[in-house]
C-alpha cells in the first residue's frame, strides 16, 4: 500500500526532538563557514568520533584528536581549523530542520517544521490505514515524497542537498519475524538496485556495528555505491523494532496497535524499514551508466562517443525514430507512422535534424537503446521484399537488422523488460 502525506508538520511527538536538539555547530572566527562537530542525541559516542576524525583528516590532519563539545565541558583547550589556522569560536546550537508558521499568528503554538523525512506520517497514518485496508501482519506501507534538511555543506551535485526526495517503506510484522525480514528485504533491495541497471559489483553491503546503529534497532544494514567521489549510502535496511510506533502512542495518548483475530491478541507491531534516496539513487545511475568508447563518424573516420547506458527499463526515452532525410515527404510520412504506432507503447523521439550519424550519437549521449531508421528500402525502392521493413538499430553494440514494421512494437518491447 503507498500513501502520500502533507510537507509540514506539527512537533507533536517526540521524534521532531532527535532532529531539533542535540547538534552543535563551530564557526570558524575568520572565514566564517560553518560545520557541524557530529553529535546528536542518542548517537554512540564511537560513531560520532570517527565522523569528525574524517572529516578532520580530510583537511589535512593525520592524528586529529576530537572532543565531544556537546557533551562535555572542555576547558583550558582551543581549537583551530586545519585549512587556515583560524582559530575556531566556541560551538553554538544548529537546527537540522526548517522551522515555519502555521496559522495567522505567529506565535510559539504556530511553530511547524518542513519534514526531515517521510517515515512519520507512515506511523502517523497508521491506524487509519489498518481500520481502512483490514490488512494482516507483516503487511507494508510505502511513500516517496520530498524531505527538508538544513544540512551545512550540500555537496556532491545531487548527493546531499537540503530539498530531496525520498523512497521508504515501513513493513509491519510481528517481533519475532523482524530478523528474518530484514534479511528478507536487504535482498530484496539489493535485487532492486540490479534489476534497474546498477553494477553488482559496485554496491557494497555494510553491517552496521551495534555500537554505531541507532540505539533503538536490532539491526541495520547500509547499501552503498561506489560514487565516483569515494563510496556512499544509497540506502538504509533497518530493523527499528516497535520504538515509533511506541512513540507516538506516548505523545498521542492513542492506541495504535494490532489485533489478531486468530490468536485474540493485541500487540504493537515491530517494523522493517528500507529508506531510499531517489535523488542519490538516480545519480547511481547516471554513475553507472556513464560510458566512452570510439566509434566511426559518417566519414568512417573513428571518434569519441559518448554513451549513456541505461538498462532499457529505466531509460528514459525507449526509441527514437528517425527519417533517413527530412526532405523526402514519403520518408517524413512513414517515419511519422512508425511514431504513431510506437507511441503507445513507450515513450519515443522523434528526430530529422541533421546527418543520421549525428542523431545517433545524440539519442546515445541520453541512453535511448533503440533507434529506428525509416529509409529507401521501407519505401520498397530496392525491392519489395523490403517494403515495410525499417533498421532498428541497438545502443550498445551499435549493430543494426532489418524488422518489419508490423513487428516493431512487440520486439522492443520484449527487449525492455
Amino acid at each position: 500500500m503507498d500513501l502520500s502525506h502533507e510537507l509540514v508538520r506539527n512537533p507533536q511527538s517526540g521524534w521532531e526532538e532527535k532532529f531539533r536538539l542535540g547538534y552543535s555547530v563551530a564557526q570558524r572566527a575568520v572565514c566564517g563557514d560553518t560545520f557541524r562537530v557530529l553529535l546528536r542525541e542518542g548517537e554512540p559516542e564511537l560513531k560520532a568520533k570517527k565522523i569528525a576524525q574524517m572529516f578532520y583528516q580530510k583537511r589535512g590532519l593525520r592524528l586529529p584528536v576530537v572532543s565531544l563539545l556537546s557533551k562535555m565541558p572542555v576547558q583550558d583547550t582551543r581549537e583551530f581549523n586545519p585549512e587556515n589556522g583560524a582559530e575556531l569560536t566556541p560551538p553554538r546550537p544548529f537546527n537540522l530542520m526548517f522551522q515555519t508558521q502555521m496559522g495567522a499568528s505567529a506565535d510559539p503554538a504556530s511553530i511547524a517544521y518542513l519534514r526531515p523525512e517521510t517515515a512519520q506520517s507512515i506511523f502517523v497514518q497508521f491506524k487509519n490505514v489498518l481500520d481502512v485496508s483490514r490488512k494482516k501482519l507483516p503487511f507494508g506501507i510505502a511513500q516517496i515524497g520530498k524531505a527538508f534538511r538544513n544540512e551545512i555543506n550540500p555537496r556532491n551535485f545531487t548527493f546531499r542537498s537540503r530539498e530531496f526526495e525520498q523512497m521508504e517503506l515501513e513493513y509491519l510484522c510481528r517481533p519475532e519475524q523482524g530478523m528474518d525480514l530484514l534479511a528478507y528485504w536487504l535482498k530484496e533491495r539489493i535485487k532492486f538496485y540490479e534489476e534497474i541497471g546498477i553494477s553488482r559489483k559496485r554496491l557494497h553491503i555494510l553491517d552496521v556495528p551495534e555500537k554505531e546503529r541507532a540505539f533503538y534497532s536490532k539491526g541495520t544494514f547500509d547499501i552503498e555505491y561506489e560514487f565516483p567521489f569515494g563510496r556512499q549510502e544509497l540506502e538504509g535496511v533497518a530493523y527499528r523494532t516497535d520504538y515509533d510506533l511506541q512513540q507516538h502512542i506516548k505523545a498521542s495518548g492513542k492506541q495504535l496497535d494490532y489485533f489478531d483475530e486468530e490468536t485474540k491478541e493485541r500487540l504493537v507491531p515491530h517494523v522493517v524499514e528500507p529508506s531510499a534516496g531517489v535523488d542519490r539513487t538516480v545519480l547511481a545511475l547516471i554513475c553507472d551508466a556513464y560510458d566512452e568508447d570510439s566509434a566511426p563518424d559518417e566519414k568512417g573516420k573513428m571518434e569519441t562517443r559518448i554513451v549513456m547506458r541505461f538498462h532499457p527499463r529505466i531509460a528514459p526515452i525507449k526509441c527514437a525514430i528517425f527519417p533517413l532525410l527530412r526532405n523526402k515527404e514519403p520518408l517524413v510520412a512513414k517515419a511519422r507512422e512508425v511514431q504513431a504506432l510506437l507511441r503507445p507503447h513507450m515513450n519515443v523521439f522523434y528526430d530529422e535534424g541533421g546527418a543520421i550519424g549525428r542523431r545517433y550519437r545524440r539519442q546515445d549521449e541520453i541512453g535511448t537503446p533503440f533507434g529506428v531508421t525509416i529509409d529507401f528500402e521501407t519505401l520498397g525502392e530496392k525491392g519489395e521484399e523490403l517494403r515495410d521493413t525499417v533498421t532498428l538499430r541497438d545502443r550498445d553494440s551499435m549493430k543494426q537488422e532489418r524488422v518489419a514494421i508490423k513487428d516493431l512494437a512487440h520486439l522492443i518491447s520484449s527487449k525492455i523488460r
